[in-house]
């Protein structure tokens, strides 16, 4: 079974030196992130507590290694061509990635954990649409393309040239096909209720930014999932770690704990994110209070 699809919700992994959070927390701080080494520490989370697997640097650090390799790997198979214009790059990966290597994505990957972990789509060839960007970036960067991944709203693609002048975007979960105004139009009307695109949406997406996104997706996955429980403590940990998150994912750590029967520790984390918001959001505070307090009961 596909690391991805084993993970479970026992927390299994639980008590071993935490290595992958350490690596992952001192990654993400570095001055300028690796988007492929965040994202793949995301995958080591996820097969070493799948597996319940002790967490020693070198587990982690092959896990890493190995995705690394693989996407130098895969840039090394790309063509050389002298003064590729972004349109050429976009046919350049297309070709390699997209036909020739079957890298793309379809709507029974969304039902899959392996989905969204890099070391799982380098594997598999298949993936979400952001962890497929993810891969589509980190060869053409690596071959000298000027590329980055655009965050639009639903859908996650892939833009090479200059962001504020002459450039194209390429969908990778499309085999790589490149996108027009009216591809772009119908492709985020869902999720924006038809309305326009603004400038900002085009932007290049941060590695930090991106992998808030991939955690994001895997909390979504577990979240429709009540067996899951394990996977979304995990991802919601990973995105504590990261230098800016939303606020309030302190309390969904604190609601999980308590689902999982970690009462007193769940209560102990409602009171401080309590703490916290009470000058802003008395009435908040004062709920999360209460449900802390029914926490605490549920321990006589």
């Amino acid at each position: 079974m596909a690391a991805g699809d084993g993970a479970r919700g026992s927390g299994a992994g639980e008590g071993v030196p935490d290595v992958v959070r350490q690596r992952f927390a001192e990654a993400a701080r570095e001055e300028g992130p690796d988007l492929a080494t965040l994202c793949l520490l995301v995958g080591a989370e996820a097969a070493l507590r799948g597996k319940g697997a002790a967490q020693d640097a070198s587990a982690v650090e092959r896990v890493v290694d190995q995705g690394q390799a693989e996407l130098d790997r895969l840039a090394g198979l790309l063509p050389y061509e002298r003064g590729r214009t972004p349109a050429a790059w976009a046919s350049a990966l297309r070709r390699l990635l997209g036909e020739e290597l079957g890298f793309r994505g379809a709507a029974p990957d969304y039902q899959r954990l392996a989905s969204s972990l890099l070391p799982e789509v380098l594997r598999r060839r298949r993936g979400l649409p952001i962890l497929l960007s993810v891969v589509w970036t980190e060869v053409a960067r690596r071959a000298g393309a000027p590329v980055y991944g655009v965050a639009l709203p639903g859908h996650f693609v892939v833009g090479f040239g200059d962001p504020r002048g002459h450039h194209v975007l390429a969908d990778p979960f499309a085999g790589g096909a490149q996108l027009g105004e009216s591809e772009l139009s119908v492709m985020v009307a869902g999720a924006t209720g038809g309305a326009p695109l603004s400038a900002a949406s085009f932007q290049p997406a941060g590695a930090l930014e991106t992998v808030l996104r991939v955690l994001n997706n895997i909390r979504a996955w577990a979240a429709r999932r009540p067996e899951q429980t394990g996977v979304r403590l995990w991802a919601v940990e990973l995105s504590l770690l990261l230098p800016h998150h939303p606020g309030r994912l302190r309390f969904e750590r604190a609601q999980l704990l308590v689902e999982r029967g970690e009462f007193a520790r769940g209560a102990r984390e409602m009171e401080s994110y309590a703490d916290v918001i009470a000058a802003m959001e008395p009435n908040a505070a004062e709920n999360i209070r209460r449900a802390a307090r029914g926490a605490r009961a549920r321990l006589n």
